[in-house]
């Protein structure tokens, strides 16, 4: 949802933080606890594996790399980003990406290099922003990640 949230925004022209909305965002994230900041680490590293592997079947019909096309345009619009992404972060975020385009979970290809940092806290939160907006411009349709995750959450319920 805050992904989605942050893509509407963007659609509409508003590129500023709201700080209403970074408050409430804030707020949760404490509510959460350790264990449910856990959750939402497993939750965004799940998004980047779900969309990467569309990316890379999307490409595959194409007779084209994954990782050739998403992992450089990401990085270039990292490099575009050095308030959200220092520098530092985006060889990690590369790694996450290809890690999660050759099909290895994201969470344990993170795990063999340590506990995530708060300073890659938004840089995650960018790398799964950019993988959405990379598959809405792809479909030419602005709510095509989001519903796709939608439909895969609803799917996992009735399964259960």
């Amino acid at each position: 949802m805050m992904i989605d949230s942050r893509l509407k925004a963007v659609y509409d022209g508003r590129t500023k933080v709201d700080p209403e909305q970074q408050a409430l965002t804030d707020q949760f994230a404490v509510s959460l606890g350790s264990r449910g900041v856990d959750g939402v680490l497993d939750g965004a590293c799940t998004l980047i594996y779900m969309f990467m592997q569309w990316l890379r079947m999307a490409y595959e019909d194409h007779d084209k790399d994954v990782i050739e096309y998403v992992v450089p345009n990401l990085v270039a619009a990292m490099r575009m980003m050095p308030k959200s992404v220092r520098p530092e972060a985006i060889p990690t975020m590369a790694g996450l990406l290809v890690a999660a385009g050759t099909g290895l979970s994201p969470n344990l290809w993170r795990k063999q290099y340590g506990d995530w940092t708060e300073d890659e806290m938004t840089p995650l939160e960018a790398t799964v922003f950019l993988l959405a907006e990379h598959i809405n411009r792809l479909t030419d349709d602005p709510d095509f990640a989001t519903r796709m995750i939608t439909e895969a959450l609803s799917r996992a319920d009735e399964g259960s």
